[in-house]
């Protein structure tokens, strides 16, 4: 997709497309694979044929005799499908399906993801899915995005939708007493998609653009939807406040710079007034939850006009009120920060040290990253550069072993064998 306008618009009709497939026809996993086929045939035509005036029903139309070849080559296949449900005439086929108005295509974006996002799925498949389904990626373009294996990518999409097909789950927003978990479940996806793009886990890059711009597109497509709920405000707040300072993170090498020493007047106001405005009004009228407080977190980093001006007492608060709220050590692992910056180092490391024996920070590089920073702070240089070369030995992203080894490297008398 070369053309940006077209590309944007793909993506914003890829799960109004399916979601309308799917109720006319059923069959997740098939109509699935037709809406790809019509968004590649949109892509190769319409930069030279031009955007047609309504695109929507152009995408059903194709992707409906897409749908209707597969299925009419797997009853040929296995000579067990049902004629009658494959009767179809040619004007039905070319006709938009009589319930795609404008509602119904809005409601169908959040209903496609709560399909990517069911429960019985891994999480890697839910982001694959969500990124094909719903985000109108090829695969080709997610395992690149996520640096996996195209094969890999390809499988595990293939076993969702397989899935999903044997859970039986009808094309339909899940009933009230599911329906706030499952939301959970596709903000969280939402979020793991945006994190990813923003700090890449691994490889040469720093950041991942599209994927976080791709987590901030579908965020405000649930937000669209969903204007009222507080968590939803609160995370899209969260991506944008997060987002707004991306264009100073790194230098023009690559290097990573910490929030610290970043160039504030590169960071995104616009960006940081909208995300301030949307979790001001969401605090203000609904209950606190997680993605909120991290919101307003990430607003008093962005308002301050200098990092000595950064509110820490606040943020202290709100990290232990966060962390009453969820079991989550990344939280307390910031606590220890916060801690460290209103009560000093010391302090900090008291808290750090809580995290010592939990598992779920055994491969993790940040607890050293974090106890390397304390002990620089205190002047235990040595100490310091020991913490910072094992958090580099554990991350797998470039930029940030770059980081951390100059870090060593500048406090340590000996130098660092990994740099030689």
């Amino acid at each position: 997709m070369a053309d940006p306008r077209i590309e944007h618009l793909l993506r914003d009709l890829a799960p109004q497309v399916l979601g309308a497939l799917v109720r006319r026809y059923g069959r997740f996993d098939v109509a699935e694979d037709a809406v790809q086929e019509s968004l590649l045939a949109a892509a190769l035509q319409w930069p030279s044929a031009g955007i047609p005036t309504d695109p929507r029903p152009w995408l059903i139309r194709v992707a409906s005799r897409r749908m209707i070849d597969q299925l009419r080559s797997d009853q040929a296949r296995r000579r067990r499908e049902e004629t009658a449900a494959l009767q179809t005439t040619a004007q039905d086929v070319l006709a938009p399906p009589a319930d795609v108005g404008p509602s119904a295509g809005e409601d169908d974006s959040l209903t496609v993801l709560f399909m990517c996002c069911h429960p019985a799925l891994s999480t890697m498949s839910q982001i694959a899915l969500t990124l094909r389904a719903v985000g109108g990626l090829t695969t080709a373009e997610i395992a690149a995005a996520l640096l996996t294996p195209e094969s890999t990518v390809g499988q595990r999409i293939s076993r969702a939708k397989t899935q999903i097909k044997r859970s039986g789950t009808p094309f339909a927003m899940p009933e009230d007493h599911e329906r706030t978990t499952r939301l959970g479940t596709v903000l969280h996806v939402l979020y793991l998609i945006f994190n990813e793009g923003y700090t890449s886990t691994s490889g040469p890059n720093l950041q991942r653009v599209e994927l976080s711009s791709e987590a901030i597109r579908l965020t405000r497509v649930v937000h669209r939807v969903l204007p009222d709920d507080g968590e939803v405000s609160g995370l899209l707040a969260l991506m944008l406040l997060t987002d707004a300072r991306r264009a100073a993170r790194t230098g023009g090498n690559g290097r990573l710079i910490p929030m610290a020493e970043q160039d504030r007047s590169r960071w995104d106001r616009e960006l940081v007034d909208e995300g301030v405005s949307i979790v001001t009004t969401a605090m203000s009228q609904t209950a606190v939850g997680p993605y909120q407080l991290q919101a307003a977190i990430a607003a008093l980093h962005d308002e301050a006009p200098t990092a000595e001006d950064t509110d820490w007492k606040q943020i202290l608060g709100l990290y232990v009120l966060l962390e009453s709220m969820t079991d989550n050590p990344a939280t307390t692992l910031n606590r220890a920060v916060a801690t460290a910056m209103v009560r000093g180092p010391e302090a900090g490391l008291r808290v750090l040290d809580t995290l010592a024996d939990d598992a779920r920070l055994a491969r993790s590089h940040r607890p050293d990253a974090v106890r390397a920073h304390l002990l620089e702070r205190l002047g235990d240089t040595v100490g310091a550069a020991v913490h910072y070369r094992s958090a580099a030995r554990k991350t797998t992203s470039i930029p940030e072993q770059e980081y951390l080894r100059a870090r060593a490297a500048r406090l340590a008398e000996t130098p660092d064998p990994d740099m030689c």
